[in-house]
């Protein structure tokens, strides 16, 4: 039988398309003279009286009425509610047509004839496209191959995917999950539906390999919850992205990807107030120092999004800055690309007087905590001095707005890249407490996900290799954000300053990077090795690297601080210097630069950066 079925199954369409008419043009005869039998009782009965060739009209009628309504062309095994409706309308055209030729007395047609004849029609076209797609699927189903998958949603995302997951020969869908409770232990496309609890119980019956969250709709917070609560199991947790798959009412087999940790970390995003997004861009000329990096690529992104006369992208990176010129290329929006320092400030100033600069982001910085610990004056050159020189040269050339780009390790740092930043913003409260014209304004916030430095990319790769993961310090947390809600908060906040402002933007809750590992490790399909030696992957704690904190502080005093009219945003009233002490600190820089003082590099630091501790640098 199988045999058969391959060998019908792999004809050329339009041959297809004839086995199909030529079936239904023998059934469908024979289905109007049941009418009549089982009307009279009787099977010796005269079908449709004054019309000699009967037979022929019921066939020809009905299998041209479906050809018209594109029953033919169809391919059954996508058998689905379109193809019903199609189904539905010929039949009910054709009920009309008997009852026409009654009342034109063409023939004798008992009343009841078309409704009994329309409904045996429609069972017959139901049922024999079913029969046939089920037949065809049993025969090339590769189930010993396909992995067992409970779908978590018995919404229309997860009704879509069951489909599509049925006609795949990677999944074969088991049952569905959901947490209404008047879906309990009901049934859909043939899959019954179990409560979260209940269906946690039955994966391991039921050989389930992965859950698939077809909630594309849900929240982040949400979506967390459900995951932690499959922990306990083995099964690999994988998801459809997003909404975007269900405007146009198909969901695919290769929409279903892994959850990505980014998802879960950040927080459910508030939506940006345009005025403040377009205040510092919209018709403006706007630069982005750092324009290659993980903050100041994204920046780049959002600005061309929000029309701005022209971007200038200033990167000292010749690849960094390549990448993010060619990806903005096509936005419609005038790049221009500068290979340059911003420790330059000649340059800087000929640049903003040549392009008639209004609006500076400033996110060239050097990051990593380790390097910049074992190069302290390049990490003081290029961080400290350098944002001096890039807000000189803005006043200078009379910018209407500059941002400085900030961090968290700014706040009382066991480190010189934190030093070095806390150095810079003070450099700018300092000039702007001078009212110069240009508005000069502090942004400062935690981890983003998924930038150069950020853990998560390292994780991946270890686990990708089969462990260890390495964390630092069992009790380390960070504050994480994702990098599209940093570079869109960064924008706001600039829009709202007035001059030396220091904006602190919201980070929610933080998290231990231990627990950051330990869900990495499970939604990639593994479980993390426990203290009898049972799981896949190791953790293993490498200890706090030289400078690096247990946790980060985005306030120096937790008093000081108010709210703005955008919820995610903070202001925080901070010590300052006068401008004259602070700028003295600056070309005692430049000069240690040259010598590399260490022991007087530290007297200024500590001076100067509240919690700077001096043990942290070797003399």
């Amino acid at each position: 039988m199988k045999d058969f079925i391959r060998s019908i199954a792999s004809l050329p369409r339009r041959q297809k398309q004839v086995v199909l008419v030529t079936m239904d043009m023998c059934l469908l005869p024979l289905m109007m003279w049941l009418a009549y039998a089982i009307r009279l009782a009787r099977p010796n009965v005269t079908v449709m009286q004054g019309l000699e060739a009967w037979y022929i009209f019921v066939a020809i009628l009905g299998v041209l009425i479906f050809a018209l309504l594109g029953i033919y062309r169809a391919i059954v095994r996508s058998f689905n509610e379109d193809y019903l409706l199609r189904i539905s309308i010929g039949t009910f055209i054709q009920i009309v047509a008997l009852y026409a030729i009654k009342k034109l007395d063409v023939a004798f047609i008992p009343m009841s004839i078309p409704l009994m004849y329309g409904f045996m029609l429609f069972s017959y076209m139901w049922w024999s496209r079913a029969v046939i797609r089920y037949a065809t699927l049993k025969t090339f189903a590769k189930k010993q191959t396909r992995k067992r998958v409970a779908i978590y949603g018995a919404g229309l995302a997860g009704q879509q995917i069951a489909a599509a997951l049925n006609r795949s020969d990677d999944y074969l869908p088991v049952c569905f999950i959901d947490d209404k409770t008047s879906l309990k232990g009901q049934s859909l496309s043939g899959l019954k539906i179990y409560s979260p609890k209940k269906a946690q119980k039955k994966l391991g019956k039921f050989g389930i390999e992965e859950v698939l969250l077809a909630m594309p709709s849900v929240g982040r917070a949400r979506k967390k919850e459900i995951i932690e609560s499959f922990e306990a199991t083995d099964v690999k947790i994988m998801e459809l992205p997003g909404v975007t798959q269900l405007v146009d009412g198909k969901v695919k087999v290769s929409d279903i990807r892994e959850v990505d940790i980014i998802d879960l970390l950040g927080r459910d995003p508030v939506p940006p107030k345009p005025e403040l997004l377009e205040k510092n861009i919209k018709d403006k000329v706007v630069v982005v120092t750092g324009a290659g990096g993980s903050i100041g690529s994204e920046l780049c992104r959002q600005i061309v999004k929000h029309q701005p006369k022209m971007l200038v992208l200033f990167e000292m990176s010749e690849f960094a800055l390549y990448s993010i010129d060619r990806e903005l290329q096509t936005s419609g929006i005038q790049v221009i690309p500068v290979l340059g320092s911003v420790t330059n400030q000649a340059k800087l100033e000929r640049i903003l007087q040549q392009y008639d600069v209004q609006t500076v982001y400033h996110a060239a910085a050097y990051k990593h905590v380790p390097l910049v610990e074992a190069n302290p004056f390049e990490g003081i050159y290029n961080t400290s001095i350098g944002t001096q020189r890039s807000v000189d040269a803005a006043v200078a050339q009379g910018v209407e707005t500059f941002v400085l780009i900030s961090t968290d390790k700014a706040v009382r740092p066991t480190n010189v890249m934190g030093a070095s930043k806390r150095m810079a913003e003070l450099y700018c409260q300092g000039l702007a407490s001078t009212n110069p014209k240009t508005q000069i304004s502090i942004v400062r916030f935690g981890n983003v996900l998924g930038s150069s430095g950020s853990v998560v990319p390292l994780f991946k790769k270890q686990i990708a290799q089969g462990g260890p993961v390495t964390v630092t310090h069992p009790e380390v947390t960070r504050y994480f954000m994702t990098i599209p809600e940093a570079a869109q908060l960064v924008i706001q906040a600039g829009a709202m300053g007035t001059g030396g402002d220091v904006f602190l933007l919201d980070m929610g809750e933080s998290v231990k990077i231990i627990d950051l590992a330990r869900q990495m490790i499970r939604l990639s399909g593994f479980r993390p090795i426990d203290e009898n030696g049972v799981g896949d992957i190791e953790i293993d704690f490498t200890g706090l690297r030289p400078g690096e904190k247990l946790y980060e502080e985005l306030l120096i005093d937790q008093e000081g601080i108010e709210k703005t009219k955008h919820e995610r945003i903070l202001k925080s009233f901070e010590k300052s210097f006068e401008f004259e002490e602070i700028l003295e600190s600056f070309i005692e820089f430049q000069k240690l630069h040259q010598h590399e003082n260490v022991n007087e590099l530290i007297k200024i630091l500590e001076k100067f950066v509240d919690g700077y501790l001096s043990n942290k640098l070797d003399a």
